[in-house]
């Protein structure tokens, strides 16, 4: 992706990531309230006590939950846990791990990314089939994980058969299952199912789930759904730089997210906010909406001095640059008059 260019802070709303949104205020309303007198450090904290029930009634008794700071933490540091030294990750070629966390699986945890190409950013049972291969030979890299992305890189959606029939394929393999759950609220909204459907449910086995993208301040989670699939997690968060000593501050945001529907309204609003702007764009004549519209995501190809020209008011990315794919990102904090206000200025820009 290219980054957007730089804009003033008047006109920086926009659709380039659910990143760049706001703080939702029930998040910071929760990291006041917990912000007074002293808690004990490193998770032993009450409010941190009170989130491992939450995720419980969300994913299961089993459910294992390890607050960390990023997108990129919880990754690394489920998938070390999930494999070894001489491991191969099978992903999509698109996946997040693969194209836009700098190589961090790879250098920090030592595996091997064995990428498979999709049209629409989701693994099958085929290509699992297909690329979890090589068991024995010494000579290469020993398949240990599958890792699917939910709601995917391209916006598209897993239903719970589809990533059930992916687990069930890993899992004859001898294969454990990963998801990167950076978005799984807005997947969750978008099928109306809970988020144990999806999880759980459906025979995943470690979940990174997202809170940043969903209007947290900063915080995801490595959710253990099966804890025979991992070893060492609270040491390899440790080890990894993902522990944090006042837990309770990020912990108290994934409560205010999950112990209620917040994940949910928040998910929501924005795939709504998708909804429209793909509605609006496919009357714009030369707009060629690209990938199924099923999450908070929008792709489109329009002509690149169009794009360069539309960003200057509203960022957003290029998506891929050989073929002028953007990228339009709508979050919880998105209006329906951003929509309009953008819909317009492209109808404008094409029809120039």
């Amino acid at each position: 992706m290219t980054q957007p260019p730089e804009t003033s802070p008047a006109a920086a709303r926009g659709f380039a990531s659910d990143n760049q949104a706001s703080v939702h205020p029930d998040v910071l309303a929760a990291l006041a309230e917990v912000n007074g007198g002293h808690q004990p450090a490193y998770g032993d904290d009450a409010v941190t006590g009170r989130l491992r029930d939450v995720v419980r009634r969300h994913f299961g008794d089993r459910a294992e939950v390890f607050p960390v700071f990023n997108g990129t933490g919880a990754n690394v540091v489920s998938l070390q846990a999930m494999s070894e030294r001489w491991s191969s990750v099978v992903c999509p070629e698109s996946a997040h791990i693969n194209t836009d966390e700098c190589g961090a699986a790879e250098k920090i945890a030592g595996l091997k990314l064995s990428t498979v190409p999709t049209p629409d950013g989701k693994l099958t049972p085929d290509l699992v089939a297909a690329y979890a291969t090589g068991f024995g030979n010494i000579q290469r890299r020993q398949p240990a994980v599958v890792s699917i992305t939910q709601s995917t890189e391209l916006g598209t959606v897993y239903t719970a058969e589809e990533t059930a029939a992916v687990a069930a394929a890993a899992h004859e393999r001898g294969l454990t299952v990963h998801m990167d759950g950076a978005r799984i609220a807005n997947a969750a909204a978008s099928l109306g199912v809970p988020l144990r459907a999806l999880t759980t449910d459906a025979g995943v086995d470690v979940l990174s789930f997202g809170g940043t993208k969903n209007g947290l301040l900063l915080g995801e989670a490595i959710v253990v759904l099966n804890p025979d699939a991992v070893r060492g997690v609270s040491f390899l968060r440790k080890s990894s730089m993902q522990l944090a000593s006042k837990m309770r501050y990020v912990s108290a945001q994934l409560n205010a997210l999950l112990d209620g529907d917040l994940w949910l309204r928040n998910a929501s609003h924005a795939n709504a906010m998708a909804a429209r702007l793909e509605a609006a764009a496919r009357t714009v004549p030369g707009v060629e909406i690209t990938q199924a519209v099923q999450a908070n995501t929008v792709f489109a190809l329009v002509p690149k001095d169009v794009a360069d020209r539309l960003r200057k008011r509203f960022p957003f990315y290029t998506w891929d640059e050989a073929t002028g794919e953007v990228r339009w990102v709508c979050s919880f904090d998105t209006t329906a008059d951003d929509v309009d206000a953008f819909a317009a200025a492209l109808a404008s820009e094409m029809s120039g």
